[in-house]
């Protein structure tokens, strides 16, 4: 058959990229939440922040509305303004880099590593300077960045460190969670992630001083526990203690991320099974697998790239994206280099060709379809679409 007709799956059957996979559990969590009367930010997102913090064995979190809040709040707490550097990977989404910028702070972009896809310790080491305050690696498709080296600059250098961990729920390095070695981890539950609520985020945060003031940050600079007040305590009066910003969670969200989470080692184990059924099917075509996790780590399994290589294939990447999505199979980018968007191009004056590896990855990646909630079925329609498209 040739590639360019009739579609792996019939036209009423689109596999959808990253369609969340949701439960009884959660619509009645919502529905009982609709009828409590309290559907803000209450009793539900506590539980959430709760459940949340002991998974990660976490000394607090703070739930808010996405990751890229958390990543804004926390340089935020951590003091970062106009004048500092931060670090970040030149492959990353923009949330990334639009929360350095959101403070006033100055990005400055390592390369990444091509076996990992994750930030470049040694480039990363080269781009300290002494303005340089923070460094936010990105745990990228769920593969814990080298933390070892990382935190070997981190202690060395004083810089705060904020991991991005919105691909690693469930990522682990040498026996300790993501998001747990620096100051600050941020999580996102949005549509797509490994734990949903819709839109949401959380931030871990290791001194109880740092997770109050995000908690205050998070709700226009209120004092603490200012949801309490249409409490059935009785009205309480709240007061603004600083200049805040509006990105809490609200209890209808945290109804799903509850359920969601206290099924996240099951769907896990699934999402490995499709990861290695993709490695096994795939082996023998001219693309390039991502590597096996490394040894002593746990990889969130959130992401399955692949790279489309025209040295190695008669298709294009683009053209590649365009053959599945005519055979119904949804798939996705992770990402083109941050250089490559126009808006940082004009701000910074970044090349693409001055982080050759992100820029590589950039042209040649897609994201396959990888949730738990695929059936066998799902995983040969992709797999012989792949076939046909290439």
């Amino acid at each position: 058959m040739s590639r360019s007709h009739r579609p792996v799956r019939p036209k009423n059957r689109f596999l959808v990229f990253g369609a969340p996979v949701l439960g009884e559990e959660e619509i009645e969590e919502v529905v009982s939440c609709l009828r409590s009367g309290w559907i803000g930010t209450g009793p539900r997102v506590a539980r959430f922040e709760e459940d949340f913090r002991a998974y990660q064995k976490s000394e607090h979190a703070v739930a808010v509305s996405s990751c890229t809040a958390a990543l804004h709040l926390s340089l935020i707490a951590a003091g970062i303004g106009p004048g500092d550097e931060v670090i970040v990977p030149a492959l990353t989404f923009c949330a990334t880099v639009n929360a350095v910028c959101h403070v006033g702070a100055h990005p400055v972009l390592a390369d990444v590593d091509s076996s990992t896809m994750n930030i470049d310790p040694l480039d990363v080491a080269s781009k300290l300077s002494e303005k340089t305050r923070a460094l936010i690696p990105v745990h990228f498709a769920g593969r814990p960045c080298s933390m070892r080296a990382l935190m070997d600059i981190v202690d060395q250098s004083g810089v705060t460190l904020v991991e991005d961990c919105a691909h690693a729920i469930e990522a682990e390095y040498e026996g300790q969670k993501v998001g747990t070695f620096g100051d600050f981890g941020c999580f996102s539950f949005y549509a797509t992630k490994n734990v949903t609520t819709a839109e949401g985020g959380m931030i871990l945060a290791k001194r109880a001083d740092d997770a109050a003031r995000l908690k205050r940050l998070a709700l226009h600079g209120l004092s603490a526990d200012a949801w309490r007040r249409y409490s059935d305590d009785g009205y309480r009066h709240y007061f603004v203690t600083e200049l805040g910003y509006k990105s809490n969670m609200t209890d209808l969200q945290a109804s799903i991320g509850i359920h969601q989470l206290a099924r996240v080692s099951d769907n896990w184990k699934r999402r490995k099974e499709i990861w290695e059924y993709y490695k096994h099917e795939l082996h023998d075509l001219p693309i390039v697998l991502p590597n096996d996790p490394e040894p002593n780590t746990k990889h969130a399994y959130h992401l399955f790239p692949i790279q489309i290589d025209p040295a190695r294939t008669t298709v294009a990447r683009d053209d590649f994206l365009r053959l599945m999505t005519s055979h119904n199979i949804g798939v996705g980018v992770h990402y083109l280099s941050v250089p490559e968007h126009p808006f940082y191009g004009d701000c910074f004056g970044w090349r693409a060709e001055d982080y050759p590896v992100a820029m590589a990855v950039g042209r040649t990646t897609v994201s396959l379809p990888l949730t738990a909630g695929l059936d066998d079925s799902d995983l040969e329609d992709v797999v012989c679409a792949v076939r046909l498209s290439l």
